[in-house]
C-alpha cells in the first residue's frame, strides 16, 4: 500500500489547514496499468471520496485510497523534500503502470488493457491509437481514435472488425464500442 512520509504528512497537513473545507486528501491514479497511468493526489471535500474508497489514517493527515488504484499503488511512497526553493512533494509509484488484470478487474482496467497491449500495437504501425474515455451503463465502451486512425476513411472497418471484436470476445459483458471522435479533421489520418 501506499506510503505517506512524515515529511510529506506535515506538508500536506499545512495544505489542508489552508483549505476550510477540506477533510483530508484523496489518491488515486488515473488509467492505472497503462503507459498513460498518472498517479494523484488531490483535497478531498465532503462528497468526494467514494463509497469503495478505503480511508486511511496517516496521522496528522486522513486519506481516502481510490479502491481500484488499490493494487497499483503498491510500493508507492509520497515523500516532500525541501530544497533552496522551498521543496517538492513527490509520488512515487513504480507499480501504476503495470498491468494487473484479472477477470475481477473493473471492465475499463480490463478493456485498458486490451487496448494498449493488443489493439494500439497495431494501430501503431498507421500511427494510429484508440484510447477509452468511459463505458455507460449498458456496457457500451466510448472510444477516442488518435494520431493516424483520427479522420481515416478504414476507421469504421477497424473499430468494427478490429477493435470491437477483439474487446468483446475477450470481455464477453461488453455489449459494443462507440466511437466518440471527431473524423472531420483528416489532417494525420492514415488514408
Amino acid at each position: 500500500m501506499v506510503t505517506i512520509t512524515e515529511s510529506a504528512r506535515f506538508y500536506l497537513k499545512e495544505l489542508l489547514e489552508k483549505q476550510a473545507d477540506a477533510l483530508g486528501v484523496r489518491v488515486f491514479i488515473n488509467s492505472p496499468g497503462t503507459p498513460k497511468a498518472e498517479t494523484c493526489i488531490a483535497y478531498c471535500r465532503e462528497g468526494d471520496m467514494q463509497e469503495t474508497d478505503e480511508e486511511r489514517d496517516f496521522a496528522p493527515i486522513t486519506a481516502w485510497i481510490e479502491a481500484r488504484s488499490i493494487p497499483f499503488l503498491e510500493d508507492a511512497v509520497v515523500d516532500y523534500a525541501t530544497d533552496k526553493m522551498g521543496g517538492q512533494l513527490t509520488i512515487k509509484a513504480p507499480n501504476a503502470k503495470m498491468p494487473r488484470v484479472d477477470v475481477d478487474s473493473p471492465i475499463e482496467d480490463r478493456i485498458n488493457y486490451l487496448l494498449y497491449n493488443e489493439v494500439n500495437p497495431s494501430l501503431a504501425a498507421h500511427g494510429g491509437d484508440v484510447s477509452l474515455v468511459e463505458v455507460t451503463e449498458d456496457q457500451i465502451a466510448i472510444l477516442r481514435f488518435g494520431g493516424g486512425c483520427q479522420g481515416c476513411s478504414a476507421v469504421s472497418i477497424t473499430l468494427k472488425d478490429g477493435v470491437e471484436k477483439t474487446l468483446t470476445e475477450q470481455i464477453p459483458e461488453l455489449a459494443g464500442v462507440r466511437d466518440m471522435t471527431d473524423h472531420t479533421d483528416r489532417s494525420n489520418s492514415y488514408y
